[in-house]
């Protein structure tokens, strides 16, 4: 599963999704809404925007990226679209393979590449009224 949604994330559905008999692993990431800014200003929500037709072919390029570079796995990854409140999840990703190390790699280097190549773009809700697009960042 690859996608860009407005729906709440289920990252138990991608798990199970990706959990074969032949997995000795599977390992995930959610990115949720934290209540301060990289910079440490106080925010209380936040905005994502996604240009599907682009966002999920780069997706499926960067899961193929990965099983080029890491071997056989299977991986999910899902990214909400609209306004997320604090706590809530913006992006899910599920990976199941053989191995800890390999599903853990993977894990990372899919969210790595999608903040680096896909084109969904993020505004922060400060909560002093303002509000600021943010770059894409790899931390």
């Amino acid at each position: 599963m690859i996608a860009i949604t407005e729906q709440p994330l289920d990252l138990q559905a991608l798990i199970t999704e990706v959990r074969t008999d032949a997995c000795g692993a599977v390992a995930a990431f959610l990115g949720v809404v934290r209540r301060t800014s990289s910079d440490e200003r106080p925010v209380d929500g936040l905005t994502y925007e996604a240009y599907p037709a682009m966002a999920v072919p780069e997706m499926e390029r960067i899961v193929a990226d990965a099983h080029e570079r890491f071997g056989e796995c299977t991986v999910a990854v899902v990214h909400r679209v609209g306004a997320l409140a604090l706590g809530e999840a913006s992006v899910a990703i599920a990976v199941g393979s053989g191995h800890r190390a390999q599903a853990f790699d993977v894990c990372e280097f899919v969210i790595d590449e999608l903040k680096a190549r896909v084109p969904i773009w993020k505004k922060e809700h400060y909560t002093n009224g303002d509000a600021k697009w943010q770059e894409n960042a790899r931390a």
